[in-house]
């Protein structure tokens, strides 16, 4: 891969962990703002959105 494209890819997935990581932590002070135990479906939400991180995160480090 060119040299612009990777650069170009990291900048992408680098804005695509940002947009990830916003979305859970929005979710994550909406359940802490409900001072009780966030609905199941949340809690998932929550937990495919780290799995999600991590995995852009890994790419980020095999391309760089």
């Amino acid at each position: 891969m060119a040299k612009t494209e990777n650069a170009d890819l990291v900048r992408s997935l680098t804005q695509l962990s940002e947009r990830l990581r916003g979305a859970q932590r929005e979710l994550i002070l909406s359940a802490a703002r409900s001072g009780q135990l966030p609905p199941e479906n949340m809690i998932r939400r929550i937990s495919d959105l780290e799995n999600t991180i991590v995995a852009v995160e890994t790419l980020i480090a095999e391309e760089k």
